[in-house]
């Protein structure tokens, strides 16, 4: 793995930023979670793009599908580009009808866009399913997350499985998905953080020179790339089960500090919706929580290292 990216590297960052620049941001997603709409939009024009299937292209791969989740994440995008660019391609091998969600069977909870979702893949154990959502099977569940929530009907044995070894692959995709996303959104919060201590004065200074603050900011900001380059590495070597656990527990972890110093910072002015914060801040929650959250994810890697040997 290189710690540089590529000229082709390069050129998909720029070509997804100015997409982003277009096509998403704090206002688009605040308009779009007064009614917990999908962007349509926004995953249409990725798709013409060609980045909801860039792991599938010649000289492409996950690694490349994760600079892209992290980047749509990053720019506040409310779409399942997780699921459609990395984590389909990774486990079917081909381009699945969009919008795509990630369930548990068994699970009740709500499922991030079920709602809106075509196509659901779903981490039976053994082997994972593949559904084929139709009106009516999900409906909206209302949440404070800044992503529109579903609840799908019962899934116990509905669609056909994907075959042996298909329900490990699915958690590792997901979790490398889950990483990246998170990266992203924390990536967003910190630097939304850094411009407001600049600003923000107190005692005649302004808050961001103080040490103490700095030190903090610090462990965020080492929190944030210690996860990105887990992400990179896990990408880099096909998401082997081991390397895509640890990048999601360790990103979950970070989230879990980013979440708090980030509002700590931003004080009473970051709990509001006034400030473009919460986009961002809210989904972190929402995140650490999918896929068996950092208890699961933790438990994947010992699993792995330590039971199968």
């Amino acid at each position: 793995m290189d710690f540089e990216p590529s000229a082709d590297q390069q050129a998909i960052f720029e070509a997804v930023g100015a997409l982003l620049a277009q096509h998403a941001g704090a206002k688009r997603a605040i308009l779009l979670n007064r009614t917990a709409a999908y962007d349509d939009e926004l995953d249409a024009a990725l798709d013409a793009a060609g980045f909801q299937g860039i792991a599938l292209a010649e000289g492409t791969g996950l690694l490349e599908a994760a600079l892209v989740v992290e980047a749509v994440a990053k720019a506040g995008g409310v779409v399942g580009i997780g699921a459609s660019a990395l984590v389909s391609p990774g486990l079917t091998g081909r381009a699945l009808p969009g919008p795509i969600a990630l369930a548990r069977e068994g699970d009740s909870g709500p499922v991030r866009f079920a709602a809106h979702a075509r196509t659901l893949l779903v981490d039976a154990g053994a082997e994972a399913r593949l559904l084929t959502l139709a009106e009516g099977d999900a409906s909206p569940v209302a949440s404070n997350f800044m992503l529109p929530m579903g609840r799908v009907r019962a899934l116990q044995g509905r669609g056909p499985l994907l075959g042996a070894g298909s329900g490990e692959r699915l958690r590792s995709l997901w979790r490398l998905a889950l990483a990246a996303e998170m990266v992203g959104t924390m990536g967003a919060c910190l630097e939304l953080t850094l411009d407001y201590v600049k600003r923000r004065r107190q005692f005649g200074r302004a808050i961001g020179s103080f040490q103490a603050v700095q030190h903090r900011l610090a462990q965020c900001a080492v929190a944030v790339e210690g996860s990105r380059w887990l992400v990179y590495e896990a990408a880099s070597q096909d998401a082997p089960t081991e390397a895509a656990a640890t990048a999601a527990a360790f990103a979950a972890s970070a989230a879990g500090l980013v979440f708090a110093e980030t509002h700590q910072f931003t004080g009473a002015m970051g709990f509001t919706r006034e400030h473009d914060l919460h986009v961002w801040s809210m989904r972190l929650p929402a995140l650490r929580l999918e896929a068996g959250g950092v208890a699961g994810h933790r438990r994947a890697v010992a699993d792995e290292r330590w039971c199968r040997k």
